[in-house]
């Protein structure tokens, strides 16, 4: 729903492209600060990019569940969305320090 501040402009997940690069996505799987339900074919756009450090153990350190994916990497579910209280912003905003410290490669295209 995007009917928040959070749902559009705050990461909800991490989605690994085909040629290796991410796409940091709202709750509506649109890049962050899309606000829009309209379909978005991510490559259309320059919103991809190449996460340099993203590992296995990273990934689940990010992820609301532990998953070690790294091709989809969500920091929260409706259950633990940051909306919902202290405890799960805290989490989230732990999540978003992790991010922070990410460098990303050169050739953002």
């Amino acid at each position: 729903m995007l009917d928040d501040f959070r749902a559009v402009y705050l990461p909800y997940c991490l989605q690994k492209q085909p040629d290796g690069r991410y796409a940091v996505l709202n709750r509506e799987y649109k890049p962050v600060g899309f606000y829009t339900r309209e379909w978005i074919k991510y490559s259309d756009y320059p919103v991809c990019v190449k996460v340099k450090g993203m590992t296995a153990t990273l990934a689940s350190k990010l992820s609301f569940d532990g998953n070690s994916n790294t091709d989809q990497i969500h920091l929260y579910d409706d259950a633990t969305s940051p909306s919902k209280g202290k405890t799960q912003m805290k989490a989230y905003l732990e999540k978003l320090a992790l991010l922070a410290t990410l460098k990303m490669d050169e050739g953002i295209s």
